[in-house]
């Protein structure tokens, strides 16, 4: 997450991170728009669209903006949490303030993502890449698809939600009064004031 601040906080943020979420949104809600009378839209049930609409309309928004647009709100207590004053402290401020909340919320995101990729994948997978390839590696077949989401489970989403419960663990390291901002943040949102 630091790491890549300088791609992604910046004003490159719209061209690397807003632009392709809201094409690849937008293109999947015409698809189902515009789908052709003799091939129907994706049911909403498929795990594809149910995690595909899940994040779209709940878990980014509410990160989205908890994350990125309320901390830039300049009235008080909050007077603007900048991109360098977001840091680690900021997400462990939320996991011990609203611990069932934030796990939910944040698991969701991984959780739905997680799931969205691997399916995602294996329909482009099946739909471009697979005659173009040999045959060996062309069999990722439809008994496979529990072993591939049980592995993109352990190998994306299980470290991610490892990482938020080693934070979870750690004490906080922030001054009080920052912490202070860092719960207003949240508190702008109507899910943490619940």
């Amino acid at each position: 997450m630091l790491l890549g601040r300088e791609y992604y906080q910046t004003s490159f943020e719209p061209l690397l991170v807003l632009g392709p979420i809201t094409i690849h949104a937008v293109s999947g809600v015409l698809k189902r728009i515009l789908s052709p009378p003799g091939r129907p839209p994706r049911k909403l049930s498929n795990l594809l669209s149910l995690t595909g609409y899940g994040t779209m309309l709940l878990f980014l928004p509410i990160h989205f903006l908890t994350h990125r647009g309320y901390p830039m709100l300049e009235t008080a207590p909050i007077y603007g949490v900048g991109p360098a004053e977001l840091d680690y402290e900021f997400v462990k401020t939320g996991l011990k303030t609203w611990p069932i909340r934030s796990t939910i919320l944040y698991g969701g995101l991984i959780l739905s993502t997680t799931l969205h990729l691997v399916d995602g994948m294996t329909l482009i997978w099946n739909s471009w890449l697979k005659d173009s390839l040999s045959s060996k590696m062309a069999s990722w077949k439809r008994e496979a698809r529990p072993k591939r989401i049980l592995m993109a489970l352990g190998c994306l989403a299980l470290p991610v939600m490892t990482g938020l419960y080693t934070l979870f663990k750690e004490p906080m390291m922030t001054f009080t009064s920052m912490a202070k901002r860092y719960e207003a943040v949240y508190l702008t949102s109507l899910i943490y004031r619940l």
